[in-house]
């Protein structure tokens, strides 16, 4: 064969494999390149379904630490409706929940009679072991917290806060007391709160007027050591 053309079909050869070559070269680094996009892709799709994962953790963990929050209540009893007054300002100035005390007898006018030895609150004051009936359910267990009121008679709680106490488990709740009375203060009520329950966390109470205000409450409150 002619040098020449063996020359020819060389060169022929050669531009046909630099022509596969480059094909080749090209059709790789298209592969590469959906490759890494793909993995890119991937990658990032993780890393949203994680961010979205984390985001719903923190929201069920937001509303766990909702649920349990440690709530509070203010729980009363009022014959003559001065009480319930201050409990209602005290529920309002920290938005809790307001459980009335509900005597099973109610005390009329002549119960309050005090100038009458015989009437029904000086005997059951002079009664050690008297605990008026509650007429209705009270649940404490779901707070913490318990902001407990009553008027003073002779110096101290009513005997139905004795029934309260009875009635149900205050064991490591912190109550703070609340009274009303014309000049009576609160502190014999305390003490004797105090020793007939000492497994509460009592915190220092205050006495009230019927005309007591919101702010009153509120820089009350913040003071309080909770």
């Amino acid at each position: 064969m002619d040098k020449k053309i063996i020359i020819v079909i060389i060169i022929i050869l050669i531009i046909i494999l630099g022509i596969v070559a480059v094909v080749f070269l090209q059709n790789n680094n298209t592969n590469t390149l959906n490759t890494n996009e793909q993995n890119s892709n991937r990658e990032s799709s993780n890393m949203n379904n994680q961010n979205l994962q984390v985001i719903e953790n923190e929201s069920k963990n937001m509303d766990n630490n909702t649920e349990t929050t440690a709530r509070s209540a203010v729980i009363y009893f009022s014959a003559t409706g001065t009480t319930k007054n201050v409990a209602e300002t005290i529920s309002q100035a920290i938005d809790s929940d307001i459980i009335e005390i509900i005597p099973k007898e109610k005390y009329t006018s002549e119960d309050l009679s005090y100038n009458n030895d015989n009437c029904r609150a000086n005997q059951e004051q002079n009664n050690e072991n008297a605990r008026p009936e509650i007429e209705n359910t009270i649940n404490i267990d779901d707070y913490d917290t318990i902001y407990l009121g009553y008027p003073i008679w002779w110096g101290t709680a009513p005997k139905i806060i004795l029934s309260l106490l009875d009635s149900y488990n205050f064991n490591g709740k912190t109550v703070i007391p609340f009274c009303t009375s014309g000049s009576t203060g609160i502190s014999q009520s305390e003490s004797d709160l105090k020793k007939y329950s000492s497994n509460i966390n009592w915190l220092k109470g205050r006495r009230f007027n019927s005309s007591v205000t919101k702010d009153e409450i509120t820089k009350w409150i913040e003071e309080l050591e909770l």
